[in-house]
């Protein structure tokens, strides 16, 4: 069975406010953890020392190993208060539809996409999101053709009504 890795809370905090300060070439591997790609995978995309980027993540607390694939995450806080989800906060429908844009923008930029898919991964609310997801649909028009980029916007922007 493949290793595969998860963000810890202490991780995802890393994402979210830079509060270590991890330098450049463990930040965007930490980004690139997801809790569905297997070790190998994740390896063939850090482009130096994918080995020794892993283990010292895994060692100072930022990522853990899933067994046999991805397991359900610990709850990260209460639901959302009835008047954060009426202001637009992010239903956990989309949620999932965030991480497989930060997921495939990752896959076609690769360290490229490190900042928008840091504002992907700290959007509050839907108009944070759809903000960003135009950022990254903007991104991959520049570096892979309209064609890319029209692709990504109907798959994470259209189902927001954006």
């Amino acid at each position: 069975m493949a290793t595969i890795y998860r963000k810890t809370p202490k991780g995802q905090a890393e994402i979210e406010t830079r509060a270590h300060h991890l330098p450049p070439r463990l930040r965007t591997p930490l980004i690139m953890v997801d809790g569905k790609r297997s070790a190998d995978d994740l390896r063939k995309l850090i482009a130096n020392q994918p080995d020794e980027c892993l283990a010292t993540l895994l060692e100072q607390g930022y990522i853990e190993v899933v067994e046999g694939g991805a397991a359900p995450k610990a709850p990260a806080a209460a639901a959302p208060a009835p008047a954060a989800a009426a202001a637009g906060a992010i239903s956990p429908g989309i949620d999932a539809l965030r991480r497989q844009a930060v997921r495939e923008l990752n896959d076609q930029l690769g360290p490229v996409a490190e900042a928008v898919a840091i504002k992907l991964e700290g959007a509050k609310t839907l108009e944070q999101l759809r903000h960003s997801l135009g950022i990254a649909r903007d991104i991959l028009a520049n570096a892979r053709g309209a064609g890319a980029a029209n692709a990504f916007a109907a798959k994470y922007l259209e189902p927001l009504g954006a």
